[in-house]
């Protein structure tokens, strides 16, 4: 199966992906760990076609939920924006109500966790904890599915606030707590930008993939896909290049509000 990182509607980049790595099928499964939409001004055009994809080979094209799929980051974020420049509100509302459905993370083989964001403020969280969560709502100021959503790792040991203002920062040893409770070997996360498109991290027990390449058009990172293969479910990291799209901007359809709002012109 191949796992897949932040999208943010670089449609360009998603069809490279299928271009480096093959289509989705019954024989090239793929995992999409949340965030299609938002900045990127191709937002409509990449979750239609992942959704698309899904319905063709529902058991082999896996979506999750990220943070950006939510009204409040839609807002300002440029998605709601493009929907309703491209189509209508009405539109915008039913793609609200399928966000609100999507799993909030996956467990592949038995082995692999995999989750937008990450881990929890609090130890022994229980996968049957986590299928408890009832998802079909828009995430709350707190709790396991804003966690999941919007938790960053971090190199230090424990927990401390988050730099977002919602989720924890998390360290090596609760990464390892939640596998061992879990009986699970490896973290699978997203949510952040790398310079080479992943980052292992926590000693090999929690990578980040990140699949948007030249983020925004201006960051020049590489994007990155996972390919976990056979029954020890061995990463393969492949990171690749940014590839020319119309001349949109990024942002094209962001709330003008955004800019007052972090002192961005």
């Amino acid at each position: 199966v191949t796992v897949c990182g932040d999208v943010h509607g670089q449609y360009y980049d998603l069809l490279n992906i299928w271009e480096l790595n093959g289509v989705p099928s019954e024989d090239n499964p793929y995992l999409f760990n949340g965030d299609f939409v938002d900045r990127g001004s191709f937002s409509v055009e990449v979750i239609l076609i992942l959704f698309a994809w899904k319905l063709a080979f529902p058991r082999h094209l896996n979506l999750a939920r990220g943070n950006h799929e939510t009204r409040n980051m839609n807002k300002l974020y440029g998605f709601e924006g493009e929907v309703t420049k491209k189509y209508d509100e009405d539109l915008y509302q039913l793609f609200c109500e399928a966000f609100c459905l999507l799993p909030l993370c996956h467990v592949i083989n038995k082995q692999v966790f995999v989750v937008h964001g990450g881990l929890f403020s609090k130890d022994d969280v229980s996968l049957d904890a986590i299928r408890r969560v009832n998802r079909d709502c828009e995430p709350p100021d707190e709790g396991l599915m804003t966690e999941m959503l919007w938790s960053d790792p971090q190199p230090g040991r424990g927990r401390i606030p988050s730099k977002r203002g919602v989720g924890v920062a998390f360290g090596q040893d609760v990464t390892e707590n939640f596998l061992e409770t879990n009986k699970l070997k490896m973290v699978i996360r997203s949510h952040e930008m790398k310079e080479e498109g992943y980052e292992i991290e926590h000693s090999g027990k929690l990578v980040t993939v990140f699949s948007a390449p030249n983020y925004c058009d201006q960051m020049g990172n590489k994007g990155a896909f996972i390919r976990l293969d056979g029954k020890t479910m061995t990463p393969k990291y492949t990171s690749f290049n940014a590839v020319p799209h119309p001349n949109v901007r990024a942002m094209q359809y962001a709330n003008p509000m955004l800019g007052q709002l972090f002192g961005m012109s």
